[in-house]
């Protein structure tokens, strides 16, 4: 699904719930009310705690969706239309998922590394100079995390043309259910920019341009005046920052730094769970349709 340089989610799932079918299944129904709660997020402050709800909200959504793949009319509509572009589409869409969700837990276990061999040194009560050299690595593996993110971001695109296509030809369950289909795509896509833009330490922006993206390499910041609503990778990021480049006490600096590191390894590890189950979801789906396909 290549082509738009942007997920314009909000104006999609709109129009999509005025020309959805008056009696769809009831899946479909619930489906689209996880769909609603998912989009409402999107527009929230960017922190943790609400990130964690979106992912919640992202695994309801996955789930609902498997339970709904079971359904037999689901699964005739899927064989019966097999050589249908919506039918490839969707297969695609599964697969580019995977890899957008892999390439988010890459980014958080490459940072839990250096986060846990950082404060290895410092609860050896290693000297400013072991500290500094290993933080200035982890300033450097965070640089190539942040390349490695926005190059998944840049490669991340959704063909909005196709989830506008009208379908005249085909019974209202099966228009709904491709429409569903396509808008859980879009919204789980949104979804992973958003996390991946978190670990990133970068900020949402309110537009949610593709091309503000290029621009997640933050500048060096030596101020260390964090924003409540920063993420934890941004804050440990001008932590680090601060602690290499100027020069304040070294009880002091090193205590604030262990601070910082504390709580992204807690923030590290409830992100790392929630990603890994969403990975074992989106393998299940796909699995499942490639299974009903080949049958």
């Amino acid at each position: 699904m290549a082509g738009s340089s942007s997920l314009n989610t909000k104006s999609n799932f709109h129009g999509r719930s005025i020309s959805l079918p008056s009696r769809p299944h009831p899946l479909i129904l619930k489906c689209n009310e996880h769909l609603e709660t998912l989009l409402k997020s999107s527009n929230e402050t960017f922190s943790s705690s609400l990130l964690f709800h979106k992912i919640d909200g992202l695994r309801d959504l996955i789930e609902c969706v498997e339970n709904l793949i079971q359904l037999p009319l689901t699964q005739e509509a899927l064989v019966h239309e097999h050589q249908e572009n919506w039918v490839n589409n969707l297969l695609d869409g599964s697969l580019r998922l995977l890899d957008v969700c892999s390439s988010a837990k890459d980014a958080v276990i490459h940072t839990k590394e250096c986060t846990r061999e950082l404060q290895s040194i410092i609860r050896r009560r290693g000297g400013r100079a072991d500290v500094t050299a290993e933080a200035k690595k982890f300033l450097i593996s965070r640089k190539v995390v942040k390349k490695a993110i926005s190059k998944t971001l840049t490669n991340m695109k959704v063909n909005t043309k196709s989830c506008n296509m009208l379908y005249t030809n085909k019974d209202h369950q099966t228009v709904a259910l491709i429409n569903l289909l396509q808008d859980v795509e879009v919204a789980t896509l949104s979804s992973f920019q958003t996390i991946l833009q978190f670990i990133s330490g970068t900020t949402q922006s309110k537009s949610n341009s593709w091309g503000s993206i290029s621009k997640l390499i933050q500048p060096k910041r030596v101020a260390c005046s964090l924003l409540t609503d920063e993420s934890e990778f941004a804050q440990v990021d001008v932590a680090l920052q601060s602690f290499v480049f100027t020069k304040t006490g070294k009880l002091e600096a090193i205590n604030d730094l262990q601070n910082h590191l504390e709580k992204t390894e807690s923030c590290i590890q409830d992100l790392e769970e929630g990603l890994e189950f969403l990975f074992r979801r989106l393998i299940k789906t796909r699995v499942s349709l490639l299974n009903i396909l080949s049958n």
